[in-house]
């Protein structure tokens, strides 16, 4: 297994609850398909850099996680779908 930083902004709009059931789900995407979730850090609603579909602000969250090439294509096509997410990155740690 490799090691990942993945970070992904949900839409400002995004009810409260909603933000906890995606957070969960994308971290069940991962947990189920062999990974582990070694840190998640919610950093919160924070202003963009730049504008995104609209929006100034959105909802920061950062995960390091291990996980195998067939869990990180799974990660990446169930994230590619959320029309919620409106950004996201994934970054391969050294080998």
């Amino acid at each position: 297994m490799r090691k990942y930083e993945l970070m992904y902004i949900i839409r400002p709009s995004v009810e409260p609850e909603a933000i906890k059931d995606i957070i969960a789900n994308l971290n069940n995407v991962i947990t189920n398909h062999g990974g582990n979730i070694l840190e998640l850090k919610e950093i919160g609603l924070k202003d963009l850099a730049y504008e995104i579909e609209k929006h100034k602000k959105g909802y920061y969250v950062w995960l390091l996680v291990e996980m195998t090439i067939d869990a990180i294509n799974e990660y990446k096509r169930i994230i590619s779908i959320n029309e919620n997410i409106i950004r996201n990155i994934e970054v391969k740690l050294g080998e």
